[in-house]
């Protein structure tokens, strides 16, 4: 779910994007471009994967004009890049949408919040849970990462995109209607999962190394 239209207030436009530009510096200053340089596969594979994503964004279903439903691929691209390197890709994804006219400058800032750093920082905390509570165990990092994680990080950022029309709609009838696409998100969830789930399981059956939340040699070696 993103918005297409300006129909939030502009105080409230202001303070996303605030939030949004701290959440790119926070990334930024883990210099995620060593490990480009550092790898020419990876800068393939990530530049492939931004380039991917942004061409699927364009299919999406909009019933009314300042709002879309998407799938995201955010999850996904948190387990494979791991955040910092996810989050600029949602960033290249949302500045691409823009420059094609597909939303309006003023919402870069609610829409990269909504797409990319709820979805992320969920990503991040469900990783972390599964890295350092649950057992090292294959098939716990596929289900709970890549399915259970995916279906909250979708659902986490429908909620935030209905709880921001809750604080600032310029319109009531924005938020009737955006309670409506509410009813959406069970539909949403377990495509997202499903979909995510099924590309990271190719993944790690196939290339392992090429996900940078999973350790190949914890989860498979010592088995």
């Amino acid at each position: 779910m993103s918005f297409a239209a300006p129909v939030l207030s502009p105080w409230l436009l202001l303070v996303a994007s605030l939030v949004s530009l701290g959440m790119v510096g926070l990334a930024l200053a883990q210099r995620p471009w060593r490990a480009l340089l550092a790898d020419h596969a990876l800068q393939h594979r990530w530049l492939a994967a931004t380039l991917a994503v942004t061409l699927l964004w364009q299919l999406r279903a909009q019933a009314v004009d300042w709002l879309t439903l998407h799938l995201m691929f955010t999850a996904l691209l948190t387990l494979v890049f791991k955040a910092p390197l996810a989050l600029l890709s949602c960033l290249l994804a949302n500045l691409a949408m823009v420059v094609l006219g597909r939303v309006a400058w003023p919402l870069l800032g609610v829409n990269l919040l909504v797409t990319g750093v709820v979805p992320v920082l969920v990503m991040v905390l469900v990783w972390r849970l599964v890295d350092r509570r649950l057992p090292d165990n294959l098939m716990v990092f596929l289900f709970v990462c890549g399915f259970f994680g995916t279906a909250l990080a979708t659902l986490a950022a429908g909620l935030s995109a209905v709880g921001l029309m809750a604080l600032g709609a310029s319109d009531p009838e924005v938020m009737h209607q955006a309670l409506e696409y509410a009813r959406f998100l069970p539909l949403l969830m377990p495509s997202e999962a499903f979909i995510t789930g099924m590309l990271l399981s190719i993944l790690l059956v196939y290339h392992p190394s090429w996900v940078a939340t999973f350790n190949d040699h914890r989860y498979i070696d010592t088995k």
